[in-house]
């Protein structure tokens, strides 16, 4: 949990149920800390699988309540052969998410942070900082659900072209001008790319090496929705190419027990996440496009009403695996 989101927990659980608040993670080596808790929140960076929810049940937790929209962390089958329900957030404010995006496309498209940099040095050129306008230009948006919507909207605000991708077309896409095209034909197209889909088996590495290599030699690329969506290793070899005018990524496939923490004193042994932050026209952020007040808010108010519901065995929309006994 970060220090940020503990007094807005812990206000909002007062008076309701009593809340432990730790800033570990949970892994099957810190899982014993939650012996005797009935109930156990939990991030998207925590570690999930069969040895940790084999821990937490023997201690008697019997409902995992996630902070987030993604839970492709959790053993979803040892849960409910274990008997845990798991519930999840289904939904909070998409604008957080996709104006973080948008702050990526327009630092890595007007070179911001190297100009902080710069004049932080009282180093005034302007040599190596053009951008390009944004107006007149294609955006593809692969994933058109909420986030995605919020996306285009701001992309048409800007005048821009929206190409999108998606199973469903969405009418509020369709009403902003968007055209659905296939992934391929996106790619080919757009000057900028951002993914909105959700990290399932059949999106692991939506872009990966022939994907990438489909897109325009000075496109940009944006990833606020799951690391796994792209294949870093692939990303990087275009990078040394000289692919791409600017790559913008708020997550990355190998962030847990990286993201979240202070890594500085100590360093990191990741060698592709080392090589990728090299490019001086590539931001990496800490997964941190949801971190606004109006969504951390709405999160939290959210987990406390599936803690409710869990315990009176209502069946809602962010029910992952039921309650035990529960049809």
């Amino acid at each position: 949990m970060q220090a940020d989101e503990r007094p807005l927990l812990e206000e909002a659980f007062a008076g309701h149920y009593g809340v432990r608040c730790l800033d570990v993670f949970l892994t099957p080596d810190t899982a014993a800390i939650a012996h005797g808790h009935e109930v156990v929140s939990t991030s998207v960076n925590a570690d999930l699988g069969a040895a940790t929810l084999r821990t937490l049940a023997a201690g008697g937790t019997r409902m995992i309540a996630q902070r987030s929209t993604g839970f492709n962390n959790i053993d979803l089958e040892t849960a409910e052969r274990l008997g845990l329900g798991v519930y999840r957030v289904s939904s909070y404010s998409p604008y957080s998410v996709a104006e973080f995006a948008w702050s990526l496309a327009m630092a890595v498209n007007r070179n911001l942070v190297r100009a902080a940099r710069r004049t932080r040095d009282f180093d005034f050129r302007l040599q190596g900082l053009m951008g390009r306008d944004f107006h007149g230009r294609t955006a593809g948006v692969l994933g058109t659900g909420r986030i995605g919507a919020a996306f285009a909207a701001i992309a048409h605000g800007f005048g821009m072209r929206l190409l999108g991708w998606d199973e469903r077309e969405n009418p509020d896409c369709l009403a902003l001008g968007m055209e659905y095209v296939d992934r391929e034909h996106l790619l080919r197209e757009s000057d900028l790319v951002s993914l909105h889909v959700p990290l399932l088996p059949t999106t692991a590495h939506l872009i990966d090496a022939r994907a990438l290599r489909l897109m325009k030699d000075d496109a940009l690329l944006v990833n606020s929705s799951r690391g796994g969506l792209i294949d870093t290793e692939a990303l990087v070899g275009e990078l040394r190419a000289g692919r791409f005018s600017g790559v913008g990524l708020d997550v990355y496939e190998a962030e847990s027990g990286l993201f979240f923490l202070d890594k500085s004193l100590e360093g990191v042994d990741d060698d592709v996440l080392a090589r990728l932050m090299t490019f001086p026209h590539v931001i990496v952020t800490s997964h941190q496009a949801y971190y606004t007040e109006d969504a951390v808010g709405q999160i939290i108010a959210t987990t406390l009403q599936n803690v409710r519901d869990w315990e009176a065995g209502r069946h809602t929309a962010n029910v992952i695996v039921p309650r035990a006994g529960q049809a």
